[in-house]
């Protein structure tokens, strides 16, 4: 039967360049629906790795207890020293989070730019933050850095540049990026100096904190839960920056397996159709295979691998295209857990490709497994006279 299987498939696809035309609807096919489902699903990766990215397993955020975002927090002065003061604290930094309303280079629509006012020990606790253009701002003055992506997404965020924010004119001194983390999608000020130029008087709405080890963070958050003094929470970083991301990526996620799952009703039928004619027009073919001894299963299952063959061509084409039309690609998107424009890269990841291969192999079985089941039924006296 092995040898049946081998001979009928090696027959059957050597045969291919004349059946150019079918088969190219079904690799086309199929090719859409892996392409269109990688690189969506590379979107959703993207974005969930520009907020991961900005975590670290020994750094954590505090905020107002009930809070879920930076924006939506506030953390007092005393607040601030009691926490640092904390012995398993090792560095914190005070911040305040602000969006301001920048126009995009592209088209020109207004969108949320965050700008960060930060202490010098900000710097200290994310050392993944370095200048790549320019200087550090100066304490003290109305001075920026921006990230990368920031520059790259808003119109007039330069190096060297000065933009006007509120009531007042900031100098952007430097560039800095960020382990392509979100933070690269922000502006960064001198705390005291952001919060009297957005008169936020002495206010900060977060703080991140180092400690020795991630086994710390537990038993730190339970300290501050019990202190009666303050009404905050520690959210370990990773922790904070999965759920910011969660919303957003499964949103895209849900968009992609929709769009691919009718696309691939699509696919299907049209690999159905080419297989059936395929098989109609080797009717004689198939006939004679048999009267001369070939059994119905190494038909039934040279036409399934010949329609496998056609899916694989298709998953391997749909995933070049998502690879080399998508991958590293920058987009920017709101991230509705910060209110703010997070730009980031597509991430055609090597298992997005395996995953959209087994995709490909899934319509090809699909589609090849009925007209193979019918070439398989067919009566041969009927065939051989070609009815």
């Amino acid at each position: 039967m092995l040898r049946q299987v081998i001979e009928i498939t090696a027959m059957n696809l050597s045969n291919l360049p004349s059946r150019v035309g079918s088969s190219s609807v079904i690799v086309v096919g199929i090719a859409g629906v892996v392409g269109v489902l990688v690189a969506l699903l590379a979107m959703a990766g993207g974005f969930e790795a520009a907020l991961e990215r900005g975590g670290a397993p020994d750094r954590a955020i505090v905020l107002r207890s009930g809070s879920d975002s930076e924006m939506a927090s506030n953390v007092g002065q005393d607040a601030v020293n009691i926490v640092s003061s904390m012995e398993e604290v090792d560095a914190s930094s005070a911040e305040l989070y602000l969006v301001v309303d920048v126009p995009k280079r592209s088209g020109g629509q207004v969108a949320n730019l965050v700008i960060r006012g930060v202490e010098r020990s900000g710097f200290e606790i994310r050392p993944e933050v370095r200048i790549v253009a320019g200087r550090h701002f100066n304490p003290g003055t109305r001075e920026m850095i921006a990230g990368r992506k920031a520059s790259a997404e808003f119109r007039g965020i330069d190096l060297g540049a000065t933009v006007e924010l509120r009531d007042g004119e900031w100098a952007i001194t430097g560039l800095f990026e960020a382990n392509a983390s979100a933070y690269e999608s922000e502006m960064w000020a001198d705390l005291p100096v952001a919060q009297s130029a957005f008169r936020r008087g002495g206010a900060t709405q977060s703080m991140r904190i180092r400690v020795e080890s991630p086994r710390d963070i537990p038993a730190l958050a339970q300290r501050v839960r019990d202190d009666p003094r303050l009404d905050l929470e520690v959210i370990g970083e990773e922790e904070f920056f999965r759920g910011q991301s969660d919303a957003m990526s499964g949103l895209i996620r849900g968009f992609g397996y929709t769009v691919a799952l009718i696309m691939a009703v699509g696919a299907v039928f049209a690999a159905l159709n080419a297989m059936y004619t395929a098989v109609s027009a080797r009717t004689v073919e198939i006939a004679t295979l048999r009267a001369l001894g070939f059994g119905g299963g190494p038909v039934v299952v040279s036409v399934i691998i010949e329609a496998l063959a056609l899916g694989v061509l298709g998953g391997l084409l749909g995933g070049a295209v998502a690879y080399f039309g998508f991958n590293g690609f920058t987009v920017s998107t709101l991230n509705q857990g910060s209110f703010s424009q997070v730009a980031f890269d597509f991430a055609v990841t090597p298992d997005l490709l395996l995953s959209g291969l087994s995709w490909a192999v899934t319509l090809g079985l699909f589609g090849g497994l009925f007209p193979a089941v019918r070439a398989a039924r067919l009566p041969i006296t009927t065939a051989l006279r070609g009815e």
